[in-house]
């Protein structure tokens, strides 16, 4: 039997200060596009969450390079998720000595891509074993 190669790949970013809504803003943006058309839109969008998950994409290319092997250009970004982390709780000094409450929130993205020519060959190798497969002598045939 074949072994199925590995075609996902996965970068995670934790307890990063900003806010959910605001990396879902540019999440949305990227999610199901090629990474090189990621990097061109988180490069040129003027919001503050573009770096760190240009940082993440970026990450994540390079595990695919390393662990699977796989080239830059056959990479999508299949799942983009956007979690709450905890939020960080501060004080600031005022007058009278009293004291205000500042809270920092902060986020988990994670960022997992698939390489789609190695998806395209498992698809190929899936399709020769059903063919090899329905020929078992019972009259079934194919229907494409």
């Amino acid at each position: 039997m074949l072994k199925k190669k590995k075609t996902e790949v996965y970068a995670l970013g934790q307890h990063i200060s900003m806010s959910a809504d605001k990396a879902r803003r540019v999440i949305d943006q990227i999610r199901g596009r090629s990474y090189e058309e990621t990097l061109l839109i988180l490069e040129l969008t003027p919001y503050r969450a573009c770096y760190p998950i240009f940082k993440l994409v970026y990450s994540a290319a390079a595990n695919a390079r390393s662990n699977v092997g796989s080239n830059e250009a056959n990479l999508l970004i299949s799942k983009a998720e956007v979690h709450e982390g905890t939020t960080i709780k501060k004080f600031k000094p005022r007058a009278r000595g009293r004291s205000y409450s500042i809270k920092r929130p902060t986020c988990h993205l994670t960022i997992v891509m698939k390489d789609i020519s190695l998806d395209a060959k498992d698809e190929e190798i899936n399709s020769l074993k059903k063919r090899k497969n329905s020929r078992g002598g019972r009259g079934t045939w194919d229907k494409k």
